[in-house]
């Protein structure tokens, strides 16, 4: 047998073939480049992950309507579609660049550089970048992407118009194949290592947090009343369990704060007395309990994001007093609260609210257990009566004294506004919309919120109709929602129901319709239904 007998056949091949190994090869490029990235992420943090800082960076950037739009249409899966979104991106990116490199092997290969360009870039623009290191994971998962496409580029058969010479042209199917393979296994192994150990660092928060029981509050809340719950099938739970409380912030990545290291500084404006607390800190302290509705100003009339829980921390008002601030009406010169997470986010809250005697407060506990990951652990901050994104930091490490005019928080540059109490509210949780009732009596229920000022009345109405009275459940607190149910007569047809809410003050819930920028949206909720 001759030498030319054993030698494994190169052979041209068309251009389509050669456009389709082309493309592979970018992929399987980007896909080792999105796996070293990952892996080295796991030695810096996970937020310095390509994917993470470049999703946060564009969350960072997108215009409100944008972001108000996105929560609409995906609710709390808008990061989800985020992060697929730029993981499709890539994939077209990857894809372009190795049908580049058929033809153009270096400056597809340099193409794959871009990439980690706009990831160290992305990185290290987060407000809470740890500095330079937070560029590597990016740099090194493009730069293993490069080599990978070079590598497999070289490894291409020519154009078929180009005859084979010999050993030293043409294709040699074994080899690419080959090396495709042990790419492909590669960057797998190497993403699952990389999955694996970022999971890995979280455990001590973990464990720090199923090690914490919460002792007793010295001002527990006072039970709920009997009569707070509609016993109307539909309606919302008067208490909203953790694994359904809404989540709506920026995170990409939820922070996994061990307990044990957790710090809180108090300094700025008007603090006397600088203070640093831990977490032991705060639980010798003395704690309250109190049941409190939490609101997003991206709620869209009837929207979901609202929810009821009950809140065990220790009263803000008192750490602040301990360091000597006083609220401008007292003369203090600070009209600013600045609270930092650990994720770099920023929410400005006035300091005439939060020592005004409400409950506000650092929050370590709810519903009973230590703060779930996903709404603050270890510790956040609430204040009755305002929207979250003025008042509700989770993660919470930092508060800084200052004023308005010196200092915009996160979403104040976005263009929110400074101050935004809660609008009163009302939804109608049942019947839902487009439903097909039976004609006779149907129950039309929900739920209206004014928290801080209580609600004393709601009323429905049925198409053009006048206004009924609707039946208030017992109220727990002026700061928790209140359900209420309506017995409705109803005709067969279709039917617009109608609801509104009047506040304690009494503010009736105003009918104009106003979207959720800048401070919250407005108007009447309605649903369609057809009796039947």
């Amino acid at each position: 047998m001759s030498d030319e007998e054993t030698t494994p056949r190169k052979t041209p091949a068309p251009a389509w073939a050669r456009l389709a190994l082309g493309a592979l090869s970018g992929l399987l490029a980007g896909g080792a480049a999105l796996a070293v990235a990952e892996l080295s992420a796991a030695a810096v943090r996970p937020q310095a992950g390509p994917v993470v800082a470049v999703g946060s960076a564009a969350i960072d950037r997108t215009p409100p309507a944008v972001k108000d739009w996105a929560i609409r249409s995906f609710g709390t899966n808008d990061k989800l579609v985020l992060q697929l979104g730029i993981l499709a991106v890539l994939t077209l990116f990857a894809l372009a660049l190795g049908v580049l490199a058929v033809r153009h092997r270096r400056t597809g290969a340099a193409g794959v550089l871009v990439f980690g360009v706009v990831g160290a870039a992305a990185a290290l623009s987060r407000p809470d970048s740890t500095g330079v290191a937070d560029a590597v994971p990016s740099v090194l998962g493009a730069a293993a992407g490069a080599v990978l496409l070079h590598v497999l580029a070289g490894l291409l058969p020519p154009p078929r118009r180009e005859p084979a010479q010999g050993r030293d042209g043409g294709w040699d199917r074994r080899r690419f194949v080959i090396a495709a393979t042990a790419a492909a296994a590669a960057s797998a192994g190497a993403g699952a290592l990389g999955r694996t150990l970022n999971g890995a660092g979280g455990r001590d928060a973990i464990a720090s947090r199923n090690g914490i029981t919460l002792p007793p509050p010295a001002s527990p809340a006072p039970a709920t009343p009997r009569r707070a719950q509609v016993r109307v099938d539909g309606v919302s739970s008067y208490t909203t369990a953790n694994s359904d409380f809404y989540r709506v912030d920026t995170a990409l990545v939820v922070p996994k704060v061990d307990a044990t290291g957790w710090q809180l500084r108090i300094h700025g404006r008007g603090v006397t007395r600088e203070t640093t607390l831990t977490f032991d800190d705060l639980l010798r302290r003395e704690l309250i309990e109190r049941t409190i509705t939490l609101t997003c100003v991206s709620n869209e009339v009837g929207g979901p994001y609202v929810g009821n829980a009950r809140w065990i921390g220790v009263r803000l008002a008192d750490l602040l007093a301990e360091c000597g601030v006083r609220p401008p009406s007292g003369g203090g010169p600070a009209d600013q609260l600045v609270a930092r997470s650990v994720d770099g986010m920023t929410i400005g809250t006035p300091v005439e609210d939060v020592m005004d005697g409400r409950d506000a407060m650092l929050a370590v506990g709810m519903n009973g257990r230590p703060l779930p990951f996903d709404h603050g652990f270890p510790v956040r901050m609430l204040v009755p009566g305002l929207y979250g994104y003025v008042s509700a930091c989770k993660w919470i490490e930092d508060i800084e004294l200052t004023t308005f005019d010196a200092y915009d928080p996160y979403w104040v540059e976005r263009d929110w506004a400074r101050e935004a109490p809660i609008k009163t509210q009302s939804r109608i949780d049942t019947p839902k919309p487009f439903a097909r009732p039976k004609a006779g009596t149907v129950m039309v229920a929900g739920v209206a919120w004014a928290q801080h000022r209580g609600i004393d009345k709601v009323e429905v109405r049925v198409d053009d109709g006048p206004w009924e009275e609707a039946v208030l459940a017992a109220e727990d607190t002026r700061d928790t929602w209140r359900q209420w149910s309506y017995a409705w007569r109803a005709g067969k047809g279709g039917h617009t129901l109608t609801v509104r809410a009047t506040d304690r003050t009494g503010e009736v819930q105003t009918e104009k319709r106003t979207r959720t920028v800048p401070d919250g949206a407005s108007g009447w909720h309605s649903v369609v239904v057809t009796v039947e």
